[in-house]
């Protein structure tokens, strides 16, 4: 009986059968136990060889005697230029980077500001040296209140115990990025913290009806000063471009019933208006008609005063006269007063002294004359 070493076949391949493969030898076993067909070795072989050739190692994977070489492929002194080209010029590739026109960015040197870089290619040399880029020109933006379905940030209260529903949204860019990378944590939610603190506090120094009707452009810009100079207290970097006010509203649960008071807040207001524009009117009308009332009244006192003067006068003129010659005067005051007397009435002067008696007694002599008038 024979031993089993080497193999099922026995004696490392020497004698017994040659069944199993056409190859020279039986097949040789992997690591898992499973054995390697020839064409894969066969490759295997080829391609070591072509890789020694390549690192610059002799080619030919056997020796003459046929055996294989015991100490594999060498690397050559060209595969460790070609290495230390290789590591170089990927060195140089990610210590150098661009900055565009909108961008600037904060060199570190070992995790220390270094310099700020500046638009166009820059250097910065790895590891000791590395760079941080932001957009410093464009505009972003941050909600507050927006969308907020279950949050309270839009909900505020203001100094009459009113609460507003409040939905705005601040714009802003970057002025320094040192300060915006060393001096804020987080400053996206600094930003919003911010903005939402300064608006709380504006709003509760606020009544409610202003705030919903003329003085949100007051508001905006109390709001644009106040995050700015909260933001400049903390060397942040930030620059606030404007903030765009979206909505101003009562909550959702009440803003039918708030509705309503509006309306008739307004229906009292057009009707006081109303009621103020009638007393206006009849004021002025009854301005109008005093001070009518008041000119004829001087009127009516300047005539009379000016008739009793000219009459004072003329009695004074008159009273010169007739002491100068009084029967001439009297006789002509006789005259003028006979004259005014008997001026108005119809009348005929009959003389006695010529013709006789002369006159029909009943001769209607006072309608001839109205007649031949």
């Amino acid at each position: 009986m024979t031993g089993n070493n080497g193999g099922p076949w026995g004696g490392g391949g020497q004698g017994g059968d040659d069944r199993g493969s056409p190859d020279k030898g039986p097949k040789k076993p992997n690591n898992s136990g499973s054995q390697v067909p020839p064409e894969i070795d066969e490759m295997l072989r080829k391609g070591r060889e072509q890789l020694q050739v390549l690192m610059g190692g002799r080619g030919g994977g056997q020796n003459r005697g046929g055996g294989d070489q015991g100490d594999g492929p060498k690397l050559g002194r060209g595969a460790f230029f070609a290495a230390g080209f290789l590591a170089v010029a990927y060195w140089l590739f990610a210590s150098f980077y661009q900055v565009q026109n909108y961008e600037k960015s904060v060199e570190l040197f070992l995790g220390k500001y270094y310099q700020t870089g500046e638009e166009g290619l820059n250097f910065a040399p790895l590891p000791v040296v590395t760079a941080e880029i932001l957009p410093v020109d464009r505009e972003q933006t941050e909600d507050i209140g927006v969308g907020q379905v279950l949050g309270d940030a839009g909900l505020m209260l203001t100094r009459d115990e009113n609460i507003i529903d409040i939905d705005f949204q601040v714009v802003w860019n970057v002025t320094d990025p040192r300060l915006y990378l060393f001096n804020l944590r987080d400053p996206r939610k600094t930003i919003r913290v911010v903005a939402e603190s300064a608006m709380r506090e504006i709003i509760a120094q606020s009544e409610l009806a202003p705030i919903l009707n003329k003085d949100r452009g007051a508001i905006k810009a109390k709001l644009e000063e106040l995050i700015q100079d909260t933001l400049d207290s903390y060397d942040s970097g930030v620059n606030i471009v404007r903030v765009n006010f979206e909505k101003a509203d009562p909550p959702e649960q009440v803003i039918d019933a708030f509705r309503a008071v509006q309306a008739a807040e307004q229906e009292g207001d057009r009707l006081l208006k109303q009621s103020d524009a009638y007393a206006n009117r009849v004021l002025a009308q009854a301005r109008g008609e005093s001070a009518q009332v008041l000119e004829e009244a001087e009127g009516y006192r300047a005539r009379v005063v000016n008739e009793a003067t000219g009459e004072a006068s003329r009695f004074s003129a008159v009273l010169e006269e007739y002491s100068k010659a009084p029967e001439v005067t009297r006789k002509r005051l006789y005259l003028e007063t006979m004259e005014e007397v008997l001026g108005g009435l119809d009348k005929v002067i009959i003389d006695e002294n010529v013709g006789g008696s002369g006159v029909i007694p009943y001769l209607p002599l006072n309608q001839l004359t109205k007649e031949s008038k």
